[in-house]
């Protein structure tokens, strides 16, 4: 089996706090170090009441503090959203405090709506400029050379992974020509996959950093004891879905009462656009959830997977990460 990695979105439930979104992040990233994970990755997102990952290298450095060995990163960062010298700062910071454990994951979208981004960067014209900002931040990355005007203390001469995210093909051709590992952001939007991978391998320029393509692919992915269970769990990301397409974000909702309850909550057309948005996604039992990963290895070849699961209740979040692991380690 190929490595697998966790993309925790530190949901906010129902009922909940920030306060309990990052103790369950915690408890999660200790079992998929115990479990065998090879990163746990976090997101940037803004003005979203329902994740609590917003200031994402301090809540990265809180889960680092928190695990022993398991690599912990960004998935991803939204470089237009910040400065690239604070991002080599923030991420040299990092990898001093957890050396050799550190990943980054840039991405081009604001990870919020109009309003935060403007927040965020009032002076910001537009995220074009991002292939000039990731150059800039991986120069800051590199060793510092006599007469260097600006430099990152610390983060010159890190040793911090950088990886382009992407939902598209703009992000794929960045990384190819920048020698870069790539990461789909398929569990969200899986419509340009099959052009963006085709892109990465064809005009792949290996770097100092990478000598050949390396792809990772997000999914989502619940195991349960039962299948019905294990869709029934999903409910809650397909309300949450439904919900920020209507223009109403929110918390983490809890499930609904089945899988079929859903059809009662959401119209026709609401749940051909949130099928189709969520059809990278693995349900059911451990045997069935080994057949349908495997079939998305078979079909992609990715040289990772990052599995995602918002699940209402942190126990079953915990354990479905668990049984997910077992059932594609055998």
């Amino acid at each position: 089996m190929i490595p697998l990695s966790v993309l925790d979105l530190a949901p906010i439930a129902e009922g909940a706090t920030a306060t309990d979104s990052f103790r369950n992040t915690v408890a999660l990233a200790q079992a998929a170090e115990r479990a065998g994970y090879k990163r746990f990755w976090l997101a940037e997102h803004h003005n979203m009441p329902g994740i609590a990952s917003a200031a994402t290298s301090v809540l990265i450095g809180h889960v680092a503090s928190q695990t022993q060995h398991i690599r912990v990163g960004a998935g991803g960062v939204m470089l237009p959203n910040h400065a690239p010298l604070q991002v080599a700062e923030q991420f040299g910071t990092l990898d001093a405090l957890f050396p050799g454990r550190i990943d980054l994951g840039l991405g081009r979208a604001p990870g919020s709506d109009s309003a935060a981004a403007k927040a965020l960067r009032r002076y910001y014209a537009s995220a074009d400029e991002f292939p000039q900002d990731v150059q800039e931040l991986l120069a800051l990355l590199e060793p510092a050379h006599p007469g260097q005007a600006v430099q990152a203390v610390p983060g010159a001469g890190a040793d911090v992974q950088p990886w382009i995210l992407g939902s598209s093909t703009f992000g794929a051709q960045l990384a190819a020509a920048l020698g870069l590992p790539y990461a789909f952001a398929s569990h969200f939007a899986p419509a340009m996959l099959d052009q963006a991978l085709s892109l990465y391998h064809r005009h792949f320029k290996p770097s100092a950093r990478l000598q050949k393509p390396q792809v990772m692919l997000a999914a989502n992915v619940i195991v349960a004891d039962t299948e019905a269970e294990a869709r029934r769990l999903f409910t809650s990301v397909q309300q949450s879905f439904t919900r920020l397409r209507r223009g109403e974000p929110g918390k983490l909702p809890p499930p609904l009462a089945s899988a079929e309850a859903f059809k009662d909550f959401a119209s026709p057309m609401e749940r051909a656009g949130v099928e189709q948005a969520l059809s990278m996604s693995v349900l059911g039992t451990a045997p069935q959830v080994r057949d349908g990963v495997e079939a998305l290895i078979a079909k992609y070849q990715p040289d990772e997977l990052i599995l995602t699961a918002n699940i209402y209740d942190p126990a079953a979040r915990v354990r479905s990460f668990e049984l997910a692991m077992q059932a594609l380690s055998d």
